[in-house]
Parts: structure tokens; C-alpha cells; sequence
């Protein structure tokens, strides 16, 4: 089958789109306003884009609680998603109100940063403490802006829980980071297996 995106005129019950791109890592974002308020939500639409130096993105659906504060507030936290905490990561996509917490919500623990203020969450074994670099709404090709909101982060502080770490590296096994699937589907990383990469003659990597 083929479809043109402008009509959307696929004929399935559900647009595909999302079921396609998958697994999509999950951007579980903790802010805290100037307020004192803090704020937990999943969003999928979130990836890392650079090295050196570390740079995240995630993009919400207009502009939400958790764009508006990190803007505000030039921070954020992504606390790694995981197995163990999918029914909670679902719980704290609500669409509460902009003055509920919701590490109280979903019984969560808030644990201190390093460098930024927002908290991270205690549970989750891994955190990136952020520092907002950009924000932007993306074009589409007829140079109109969609709903999408962009806000990019430069990694400053990164937590591990040492539980995960086996031989000096992160074992995905046990860390089983959640992912977003298309639907209302997730899945866990908790197969994993090793390839080696080609190289070239010199003895270099691809």
C-alpha cells in the first residue's frame, strides 16, 4: 500500500506514522517552575543529537507545561524510562493542571540535582541534568509552523545508578529502558546482542 501524507487517506483504523518510526526512546522531562512547582511527563518525540558536546531534544505538542517551564527556567531533567516504571511514566502523562506535582501523583520520589534545580526522579536509574541551549517551532515545507515545539538541552550532569553498571559499562539488560511503540504500545529493551562494525583497510571504524 501507499499513501500520500497530505490526505491521510491510508484506509487503516489507526495512522501509521508512529508505528513506523519505533522503538522511540522515551524523554521522561522533569522541570521545576519559579514557583516551586515541579512537573514529570513522557515524551517520545525525544532523542539525543550530539556527542561533543551532549545535546538532547525533545518536542512536545504545542507548547505544555513541561516546554514552557524549561524555557523559563533554562533547565531540564530526562530521567531514563524503564520497564520497572512504565505504569507510572503512563500515569504522569495526565493532562493535569499546570500546579500539580506530579512526582506526588504517581508516588514518585523527588531526588536532588548537582548543577540545575528541577529534581530528578529517585526510581529511575539513570538522569541527564540539562541546560536549555535552544527552543524553536519547526517548518513545515510550505514554511508554516505545526503545532510542534522543539527544546534542545546540553548535557551538564549525568546520574547512574551503580546497580546497572557491570564491567564499567551499563548493562542495557538490567537498566531495560521502555520504549514508545506506535498505538498505545511499549516495549522494553531487555534482549540485547553485539555486532561488530565493519572497518576499512586502515583498520579504522566506519
Amino acid at each position: 500500500m501507499f499513501y500520500r501524507t497530505e490526505t491521510n487517506d491510508h484506509g487503516l483504523p489507526h495512522d501509521p506514522f508512529k508505528a513506523i518510526v519505533s522503538p522511540r526512546p522515551i524523554g521522561w522531562i522533569s522541570t521545576l517552575s519559579k514557583d516551586g512547582t515541579a512537573n514529570l511527563a513522557p515524551y517520545s518525540f525525544f532523542n539525543a543529537i550530539a556527542d561533543s558536546p551532549k545535546l538532547v531534544m525533545v518536542a512536545s505538542a504545542g507548547i505544555k507545561d513541561m516546554a514552557r517551564t524549561a524555557v523559563e527556567t533554562g533547565e531540564f531533567v530526562c530521567n531514563l524510562a524503564t520497564g520497572e516504571l512504565a505504569k507510572q511514566l503512563v500515569r504522569s502523562s495526565a493532562n493535569a493542571p499546570s500546579e500539580v506535582d506530579e512526582f506526588e501523583m504517581t508516588g514518585l520520589t523527588k531526588a536532588p540535582c548537582e548543577i540545575v534545580r528541577a529534581p530528578r526522579v529517585a526510581e529511575s536509574p539513570a538522569a541527564l541534568e540539562c541546560i536549555v541551549t535552544d527552543s524553536f517551532r519547526p517548518k513545515t515545507r510550505s514554511g508554516e509552523h505545526p503545532g510542534a515545539f522543539v527544546v534542545i538541552g546540553e548535557v551538564v550532569g549525568i546520574h547512574i545508578d551503580e546497580r546497572i553498571l557491570v564491567n564499567g559499562r551499563i548493562d542495557m539488560a538490567l537498566a531495560a529502558p521502555l520504549a514508545r511503540l506506535g498505538y498505545l504500545d511499549y516495549s522494553v529493551s531487555d534482549t540485547v546482542f553485539t555486532i561488530p562494525r565493519p572497518r576499512t583497510p586502515d583498520g579504522s571504524d566506519i
